[in-house]
């Protein structure tokens, strides 16, 4: 079924465009959603369908509906999946690396996606849209770890709250290049699309948005160290943006520190395949039962193996 919201507008506010006005009210919604349901009709203002430049007017009555999701076009793939928590409303998944959440062009299967479908036989919220069902946050291709998928819209816009609200727990667990000084210490730092390389996110001084970082070194060794990372924001790569700009970037990151990673590689004659990072830890609270649920993703065999390689090479 699709969710349906009604909206009176209280108050005009000229200059405010339409999708803008609708994700103050409409919160776990993502304005990138709502310009989306705007272009497909999917929200009328007294009857009419408008642009998403509109701006609302005072007494108008705006419907919004959120159709169910339709993952037409995309296979259910049976791709193991390493499952840390699941009820009748969403699943916490440890995701392998190299696996991307959601297609796009470059990678049209063998996603998350792909294979939630099969699990969950085609169960998922409809918020995230047709190529993004039930995600609700994600993590990058060479990242592993802990993602929550919801199965359903409420669930999904409850735990979309509590990611904008910034009341989920996420630790993740990080090589860096070089052993991080100070020991321990939080990274406050905005960040932005990067100048040239629109592919890219940089620490922006002025603008961008707020993005902030704590860490605490959890083992250390003679040119590397493993670090215990919390999130207290989600911005697009922080965690390997913020390393690298404290001059430790993770290793193995041939985005934002191939220089930094190739020496390491050289020195210690190993090569990491990916990013050396992990979503270890998520916590919530459930939407629907209210209950704290937190997991525990284990390391991948390959961090593992990065880790032991690192500890051999220590001086007796």
């Amino acid at each position: 079924m699709s969710d349906q919201f009604e909206i009176v507008v209280s108050e005009s506010e000229p200059g405010i465009r339409l999708d803008t006005w609708l994700h103050r009210q409409l919160p776990h919604l993502s304005r990138t959603a709502l310009a989306r349901l705007i272009d497909e009709d999917c929200v009328s203002i007294n009857g009419r369908i408008p642009k998403a430049r509109y701006t609302p007017r005072l007494g108008e009555t705006i419907v919004v509906t959120v159709p169910q999701a339709k993952p037409s076009g995309i296979n259910a793939e049976s791709i193991p999946l390493s499952v840390l928590f699941e009820d009748e409303h969403l699943l916490v998944i440890n995701k392998a690396p190299g696996i991307c959440v959601h297609p796009s062009a470059g990678h049209p299967d063998g996603t998350l996606v792909n294979a939630l479908l099969h699990h969950c036989r085609g169960q998922l919220s409809g918020i995230g849209g047709v190529s993004r069902p039930g995600i609700v946050h994600r993590l990058d291709q060479d990242t592993s770890g802990c993602i929550v998928v919801a199965k359903d819209d409420t669930t999904h816009a409850g735990l979309a709250e509590q990611f904008a609200q910034r009341t989920t727990a996420k630790t993740y667990l990080a090589i860096t290049c070089g052993s991080v000084r100070p020991k321990a210490g939080e990274i406050i730092a905005n960040i932005a699309r990067h100048p040239s390389h629109r592919k890219r996110m940089a620490v922006s001084d002025g603008s961008g948005r707020e993005a902030h970082t704590d860490y605490r070194l959890k083992e250390e060794f003679e040119s590397a160290a493993l670090v215990d990372v919390t999130l207290h924001t989600g911005r697009t790569h922080q965690i390997r943006v913020h390393f690298k700009h404290i001059g430790y970037p993770i290793f193995g990151d041939n985005i934002y520190g191939k220089r930094q990673s190739k020496l390491l590689s050289t020195a210690i004659r190993f090569t990491p395949a990916r990013q050396m990072l992990h979503a270890h830890t998520l916590r919530f609270q459930h939407p629907v039962s209210s209950a704290s649920i937190e997991t525990e993703a284990d390391l991948p065999s390959d961090m593992t193996a990065t880790i032991n390689h690192l500890r051999k090479q220590e001086t007796p």
